[in-house]
């Protein structure tokens, strides 16, 4: 049986392909699915993709991802990543290898986004690569679990 990772996305990212498009780009949450599930098969992993908009959800994600000692997780936290310390909390409470992954930069965006509540407790963090930046932590995030490429 593969090992799985969690792909977790938080508030608006539902929106995709519709939300500014100057930002975020044209691909739709479905076109990120599809990106992450193919990179993941291609590396023998399995993927539990999910998104909300509610911050206990995410909290509750998290958690089970520990519970059942998943490979790892790639979180996208939205606008959850500057204010939320609770989803920092639960990151750093499960034993869960963690990758942030972002589709813009926040570093070149509004000052309130340059703070990042994730990333002193994840592994890795990722921003400004468009959805490919999934894919991009999807490979950082095997070679830290030992994944091989099966091409």
């Amino acid at each position: 049986m593969a090992q799985s990772i969690y792909v977790l996305n938080g508030p608006n990212l539902n929106l995709l392909g519709t939300r500014e498009p100057e930002t975020y780009g044209h691909a739709t949450l479905q076109d990120v699915e599809r990106l992450c599930r193919d990179r993941a098969k291609s590396l023998g992993l399995a993927v539990e993709f999910r998104q909300s908009n509610h911050e206990g959800e995410l909290i509750d994600w998290i958690h089970e991802a520990g519970a059942k000692q998943t490979a790892g997780i790639l979180i996208n936290p939205g606008g959850l990543t500057h204010t939320s310390i609770s989803i920092r909390d639960a990151i750093a409470a499960v034993k869960v290898p963690v990758v942030e992954v972002h589709i813009s930069n926040i570093f070149a965006r509004e000052s309130f986004r340059h703070v990042s509540h994730v990333a002193p407790v994840a592994k890795a963090s990722l921003c400004g690569f468009g959805i490919e930046g999934y894919a991009l932590a999807i490979d950082g995030l095997a070679a830290m679990i030992g994944a091989r490429r099966k091409d």
